[in-house]
């Protein structure tokens, strides 16, 4: 998912998202922490391997001053232990929040430091039997990989790479086509040119015209398969996004079936009525098609706004 995405995801979870956050960090506090790296690691461990969206994990002195290194699945796998250790984090979101605050706290969206991805952090405040600040154990997440998480979307995310292969490839072959059909209309221009005949020059045009249009509609086909499904980070879950992809799909289909109409109709108007009937015909199913898009596109919008409301209102109950 792109940035935009994932914060729309962000604020329809919301809730749970901070729930989740802070009944992680309720199970995985040790008082260890502060003195010992290696439960640090040993936690990690654990929370990756139940959690995978966790993404790091450290503790900071009272004064906002990183005690621990950063604690992550990349510096368990190459030991690159040491790194963030001694770094003053006090300007940070999370020890702003949690030095205010005496229970666990969660943060709003902010691009990782660490990552360079949007995460999200939640911190606790520890403190001795007197009162006195120890320090602050600190969770971040990839905000990405836990929506994915929650949504159960794990499964075809492991996929995805196989799914862009095939696509590609699909493309790949569509273009071999249009190369094809652009081949075979440069020949027949080139031959009008170098022998021309009465006939030929009322009869080639609209074929030259037909490997032209058919190469457009399939060009427009492949890129928008490109797009849509190889270079875009496409929301699966986002019914604007599945209406925007029909709808480039249609259009490029109608578009098609228009220019055919229209040349069924001149062929009619030059000597040939035999075609009059089907360019007719053609014009009436292109209309249709017109209508039936206006129509979905309309609906689905409607259907979106009124999803939208729907999650506005439960949240304002909340």
């Amino acid at each position: 998912m792109n940035y935009i995405s994932v914060i729309e995801r962000y604020h329809d979870y919301k809730n749970p998202i901070h729930e989740l956050m802070a009944s992680i960090m309720a199970g995985a506090f040790d008082e260890a922490f502060f003195n010992d790296d290696t439960s640090l690691v040993k936690s990690m461990k654990w929370l990756r391997h139940n959690y995978p969206f966790v993404d790091l994990m450290f503790t900071l002195d009272n004064q906002g001053v990183q005690l621990s290194p950063n604690i992550s699945s990349k510096s368990i796998s190459h030991k690159n232990f040491g790194v963030g250790k001694g770094v003053d984090r006090s300007y940070r979101p999370y020890f702003i929040k949690a030095n205010d605050n005496d229970g666990i706290v969660v943060t709003e969206p902010y691009l990782s430091t660490s990552s360079h991805n949007l995460c999200i952090s939640t911190a606790l405040k520890y403190k001795d039997k007197s009162g006195h600040v120890i320090g602050f154990l600190v969770l971040d997440i990839d905000l990405a990989h836990a929506i994915e998480f929650l949504m159960g979307d794990n499964k075809r995310k492991r996929f995805h790479p196989l799914f862009i292969s095939v696509y590609s490839c699909i493309v790949v072959g569509l273009f071999c086509i249009v190369g094809i059909l652009l081949y075979s209309a440069g020949s027949e221009i080139v031959s009008l040119f170098i022998s021309p005949s009465a006939e030929d020059l009322q009869s080639k045009p609209f074929g030259i015209i037909i490997f032209l249009t058919l190469a457009l509609a399939i060009f427009d086909l492949g890129k928008t398969t490109m797009e849509e499904e190889v270079l875009m980070q496409k929301d699966i879950f986002r019914h604007s996004s599945t209406r925007r992809t029909i709808t480039r799909f249609i259009a490029t289909i109608l578009i098609a079936i228009s220019i055919e109409a229209l040349l069924l109709m001149f062929k009619s108007v030059l000597g040939s009525p035999e075609y009059l009937s089907s360019a007719v015909a053609m014009m009436g199913a292109s209309a249709a098609l017109l209508v039936g898009l206006g129509i979905y596109v309309y609906l689905g919008a409607k259907a979106e706004v009124l999803l939208k409301g729907n999650m506005f209102q439960k949240e304002l109950i909340k």
